[in-house]
């Protein structure tokens, strides 16, 4: 963890096209380089997502689960919604995954938390249904009241849900941001056994600076709750702005950890001098 939230390694993603050509070519030296990089810059899972154009999903995803066992012994975050997919890739898991994801809709579920249930899995929840964004808390909540029940009625405990509230980008949907965060909030507030995650690179789609805005987003929504988050756990700003974030929400007590980074050179506070302890002209 950093900060007292978990991280999930976004990088293997069949979406980006060095890794969609990675996939395609059987590189694994770049996966392996790409899933050992995110476990040492502290990553609690890897993310593995073979959904790409072209490509046959349930053998691809098997390959990548099987490429970054070798290289890493961090868990998996399986990051499909093809249930034979999914399935294949449980079969070859060394340590309980976390399935990335199920929403709302009942052919989804019926798909897939039969798959979380018999294998351990965590179970990230999209709080959508019907294809369809969610827009206000209500939608959010009323969503992540039915995935809830049906989870639980699949012997899920909440324990092992993270509930996705579904970030939209501020340049398009000014208002969702807030909205996620009160979402978040209310999750929280009903349901305080589970945990929320999200996947927060969207809030900045179509704006500059968009490293500032995630990691702006990102101290946000550790404040409002979060305790999970897919990012890229390589880059430094993120990395530093969440274990800055964990000890304002009180989730690295102390400051421990973040201390701990720092001495290490692990954290920069992004100006010309190198991060250090105390404060004052040297």
């Amino acid at each position: 963890m950093i900060g007292g939230v978990l991280v999930v390694g976004e990088r293997i993603n069949a979406t980006r096209a060095r890794i969609g050509a990675a996939l395609a070519s059987r590189d694994v030296k770049l996966i392996a380089r790409e899933a050992r990089a995110q476990a040492e810059a502290g990553a609690d899972y890897i993310d593995v997502n073979a959904g790409r154009a072209g490509g046959s999903e349930p053998e691809e995803l098997a390959w990548l689960v099987e490429c970054v066992q070798a290289a890493t012994d961090r868990p998996l975050c399986l990051d499909s919604a093809d249930p034979a997919a999914l399935g294949r890739a449980l079969g070859l898991t060394r340590e309980k995954p976390i399935i990335n994801s199920v929403n709302g809709d009942r052919a989804r579920m019926d798909g897939v938390l039969p798959l979380a249930a018999a294998s351990g899995a965590g179970l990230v929840a999209l709080t959508m249904e019907e294809g369809r964004m969610p827009e206000s808390v209500a939608d959010r909540v009323r969503v992540a009241e039915k995935l809830a029940r049906a989870a639980a009625s699949a012997g899920i405990p909440l324990s092992r849900v993270y509930f996705d509230p579904c970030v939209l980008a501020a340049a398009t949907s000014p208002d969702q941001p807030r909205i996620v965060l009160e979402t978040v909030r209310e999750i929280r507030r009903a349901w305080p056994d589970s945990h929320v995650i999200c996947g927060l690179s969207n809030v900045s789609f179509g704006l500059p600076l968009r490293g500032l805005l995630n990691r702006t987003y990102l101290a946000m929504m550790v404040a409002y709750g979060a305790d999970a988050l897919i990012i890229d756990p390589t880059d430094p700003g993120i990395r530093s702005a969440l274990a800055a974030a964990g000890v304002l929400a009180g989730r690295d007590e102390y400051g421990m950890e973040y201390i701990a980074a720092v001495r290490e050179g692990r954290l920069s506070d992004g100006g010309a001098r190198p991060a250090g302890i105390g404060g004052g002209k040297g």
